[in-house]
Formats: structure tokens, C-alpha cells, sequence
């Protein structure tokens, strides 16, 4: 109920864009008294939100809180569905555990769970994945798009163009794609990204969007056996970056994309990816669990699989591999 009565004042906030609102108007469009609004801001300026109170004018939310939380992540939020239920976490062993938790309780499409660090984080392959406090985004999000089971790999490509156009809306750098799922910038790591489905009876019943972002580390803040192949926002960008607003756009990116997908299949998503991949026409080498292979990337089929065209001139399909870029 606490929550819900202070997503209301953050709409308050947001509906007033920039001017006072009295206490008795938010009390009225609450449904509650002066002293309960009171007590609600109160507890928002605890979370970082600085709120000017002025007699006979009401209240004006000055700043955002710089801190992660569920209230300033709903405050900026442009969607519909994908982050409008917020399970958020100071830390947790991993979101991706979690998430799966909800959503096999039913937790609704758009449910995001995000943690300000992760003790347990793990990228593809079960790899660990560094996710220390307060530096990074660590996300999950639960989809249930009605789409056929073998079609959900699809859903890590679109994810994966959904963070880069995030990242150049928050930062204006302009990350790649390592096939299938790796955001680099200047060949450097930035994001990883997991898709975990459950599914029943040959149907989807939910997927799993896993979503680390290196955010606001320092180079000295990685271990020493990553600093050289990992980077972050702040690094590349050469300034501190919002976690919120990277998660708000992280999320209406995503749902403006689905939403495409849906409608209209895989091919415009497919057309971004490619622009966005570091491999394609060039020389690359595939590590399988059947071998490497070498060859041109010359791109991905209408499945997402990685289309290796190999000095014989066959085209070879590529659907799990460890990429090695000359």
C-alpha cells in the first residue's frame, strides 16, 4: 500500500512538470490526508529525492535521487508494461535467479528485478559475471510473448539492440555487437546479456532477459584479470552515468522493439543487429564444442544462427560458439 501511495506522488510530480502542488491537491487525487502525503515525501527525501516545500504553494520535486531505487526507476519510466512492476534489491546472489522465481508464480509481463549488486552473477556457459555495489546495472526482466519455442533465441539479438540504442541515448557512444550477445566499445566488454526460457507443453510460457551493464566502474575497480577486456559507460564515456536513466531506457527500447517484433517478425530486428555487429564481413574464427572454424561472418539467418562463409565457399551455420576476431 506504502508503495503504491508513493508511485502516485511520483505521478503527481511528473503530471505538475516542474510546478508546486499543494498537499491538499495530492491528498485529493491520493485519497488520503495532508499528514499521510506528508509522512509518503518524507520518506522519499530518505531515498535521495530532494522535495522544496513552500507555504501556501505546496510541494516541487528539485532533484531526482541519484540512487537506485524502485521509486526513481518508476519516476522517468515511458512504458507501458516492461518495468512496471519493480522488484528492487540492495543485493541478491543473482536477479536471473530470482526473476525466474516470479515468474514461475506468475509474475506478469514487464516484471523487472534489479539489484544494486549481485554476489552470484553469471553471463553464458555458467562464466561468473563481476557485478559489484553501486557501480553497475543488474537487471532481469520477464517477457511472455506468444511466439513458437524455437523462435526465443531471436529475443537475445533484440535485446542486445535494445541496449546499444539505449547506451547511445543515455551516453552518445556508439557500442557493437559481438555475436551473440556481448555490447563491446573499443573492443572492450561492456554488457553481457542471458536468455533463460521456460516453456510447457512445446510453448513459451516465459523468458528470461538477463542484462548486465558496467556502468560507473573505474578501471582500478576490476579485477586485475579483467581490466583488459572489460570497460565501462563511465571509462569510455569519460563522465558518470545515470543508472536510472539507462534502465528506463533500457526498458522502453525493449518495448518498443518487441512490441515491432510482434507485429512485423523478425527481419527489421534482424537488419539492426547486422548494422550493429562488429563481425560481419570479416574474418573470423568460430570455437564450437565440436571444433573451430574459420571463415567470412557474412551474417545471420532468419533464426539469429551466425551464417560462416568458409574458404571451401560453403556457408556454414553457427549457433553457439566463442567468436575470435583477427
Amino acid at each position: 500500500m506504502k508503495s503504491n501511495v508513493r508511485k502516485d506522488i511520483l505521478n503527481a510530480f511528473r503530471n505538475a512538470k516542474g510546478e508546486y502542488i499543494s498537499g491538499e491537491k495530492l491528498a485529493k487525487e491520493i485519497g488520503c490526508s495532508r499528514t499521510a502525503v506528508w509522512k509518503h515525501i518524507e520518506e522519499l527525501k530518505k531515498e535521495g529525492f530532494q522535495v522544496k516545500a513552500v507555504r501556501k504553494k505546496g510541494y516541487l520535486l528539485v532533484e531526482h535521487s541519484n540512487k537506485l531505487s524502485a521509486n526513481e526507476i518508476y519516476l522517468g519510466l515511458e512504458t507501458e508494461e516492461i518495468g512496471r512492476t519493480v522488484h528492487f534489491y540492495e543485493s541478491v546472489s543473482s536477479t536471473q535467479k530470482l526473476a525466474k522465481e516470479f515468474a514461475l508464480n506468475g509474475a506478469k509481463h514487464g516484471t523487472l528485478v534489479v539489484s544494486d549488486e549481485q554476489t552470484e552473477g553469471r553471463g553464458r556457459l555458467v562464466r561468473q559475471w563481476y557485478s559489484p555495489k553501486g557501480t553497475g546495472l543488474w537487471m532481469s526482466i520477464i517477457v511472455r510473448p506468444e511466439i513458437p519455442i524455437q523462435k526465443t533465441p531471436q529475443l537475445t539479438l533484440l535485446t542486445a539492440v535494445a541496449v546499444i540504442q539505449a547506451i547511445e541515448a543515455t551516453t552518445g557512444l556508439h557500442p557493437t555487437i559481438k555475436w551473440p550477445n556481448d555490447i563491446l566499445i573499443n573492443g572492450r566488454k561492456v554488457c553481457g546479456i542471458l536468455t533463460e526460457m521456460q516453456a510447457e507443453e512445446n510453448r513459451v510460457q516465459s523468458v528470461i532477459i538477463g542484462i548486465g551493464v558496467n556502468v560507473n566502474q573505474n578501471k582500478a575497480d576490476f579485477p586485475e584479470e579483467l581490466q583488459t577486456i572489460a570497460t565501462s559507460l563511465k571509462i569510455e564515456a569519460d563522465k558518470t552515468v545515470s543508472r536510472t536513466k539507462l534502465l528506463q531506457n533500457i526498458c522502453y527500447q525493449l518495448e518498443q522493439l518487441l512490441n515491432e517484433y510482434l507485429h512485423t517478425g523478425f527481419k527489421p530486428i534482424k537488419q539492426l543487429w547486422e548494422s550493429y555487429a562488429n563481425s560481419i564481413g570479416k574474418q573470423i574464427t568460430a570455437r564450437t564444442a565440436k571444433g573451430s572454424y574459420t571463415g567470412f561472418a557474412i551474417g545471420i539467418n532468419d533464426e539469429g544462427v551466425l551464417l560462416l562463409k568458409q574458404a571451401s565457399g560453403e556457408v556454414m551455420e553457427i549457433y553457439s560458439a566463442d567468436i575470435d576476431l583477427p
